[in-house]
């Protein structure tokens, strides 16, 4: 039984134009810059908020012309947007795990991307063939040596899958470092010289020992924990087959039946703290939300 993902991911929204022409043209970052909105964001990726907005300060008041050591987000609410790393930002702070229920198409744009650029930024100082430093360009989406060697942010695939068998069930997975009662679906990083399919199959056994067949994919999440794309997969396989935790990240895992799983949506998620839950789901913030909700769903 083949599904669909029933909405678009809470990180893949975004009412930021992106404006990749506008990137290249020096003469039009520094036009827009007297009246962009400049985001701070300190090294634990907290920024500021007010009644649920994000806090920009004026980019002309940080510098004169567009600061080497902003990225430019694109254009929203009609202006340019950039963001800075700040470690000295004080007062009430927040993050992109912690505004689910608050996180609305526009603020999820400019976070994935400031928190993505600027992690990025944080450990591409030096090119890692020549070993000589690099300096930002094009409104901080690449880096340059003096040679004129050009580098792109880089991000790290990983594939997430929904095993289900085919019918009412679905296999859940606890990591050692959780609580009892929260699973999740299984993910990991796609290797060098690997399809993304391939990964699927190597990752579901590795993980939990199963054979996985009938490998669709579903969709995609950015995920700037520090700078990963998430791509959704569902695959089946037989819940009579024995489990194995080989690689030693998985604790435990479960098939647990389309009941139980929307018993289990209708309680909340990992933040909940309802006395007696045996299986609480991950929150809105991730891709595999919106997986179990669309599987939950047929």
């Amino acid at each position: 039984m083949s599904f669909d993902l029933n909405a678009v991911p809470l990180l893949s929204r975004s009412a930021v134009d992106r404006a990749e022409l506008v990137r290249s043209d020096e003469r039009a970052l520094k036009e827009g810059w007297p009246s962009a909105g400049l985001l701070r964001v300190n090294a634990r990726g907290q920024v500021k908020m007010v009644d649920g907005a994000l806090i920009f300060d004026e980019a002309i008041e940080y510098s004169a012309e567009p600061s080497p050591a902003a990225v430019f987000l694109g254009i929203g609410e009609g202006r340019h947007l950039w963001a800075v790393r700040d470690a000295d930002l004080t007062g009430e702070l927040t993050d992109l795990r912690r505004l689910v229920s608050d996180l609305d198409d526009f603020t999820a744009g400019v976070l994935t991307s400031a928190l993505a650029l600027l992690n990025w930024h944080d450990k591409a100082g030096f090119d890692a063939g020549a070993g000589v430093a690099t300096v930002s360009a094009k409104g901080g989406w690449s880096r340059v040596t003096e040679q004129g060697y050009e580098e792109f942010p880089r991000i790290d695939p990983a594939v997430i899958c929904l095993i289900h068998d085919g019918a009412d069930r679905v296999l859940l997975a606890r990591q050692h470092a959780w609580p009892p009662t929260v699973y999740s679906i299984l993910a990991g990083f796609v290797e060098a010289g690997e399809s993304l399919e391939r990964c699927v199959e190597r990752e579901m056994k590795e993980e939990v020992g199963l054979d996985v067949r009938e490998i669709r994919y579903l969709g995609s999440q950015p995920w700037p924990f520090p700078r990963s794309l998430m791509l959704g997969f569902a695959a089946v396989a037989d819940p009579e087959q024995p489990l194995a935790f080989s690689d030693g990240e998985i604790a435990e895992a479960h098939w647990f039946t389309r009941a139980e799983v929307r018993a289990a949506l209708d309680v909340g998620d990992w933040s909940t703290r309802a006395e007696g839950a045996r299986l609480l789901l991950p929150n809105a913030i991730s891709i595999a939300r919106t997986m179990v909700e669309s599987w939950a769903a047929l």
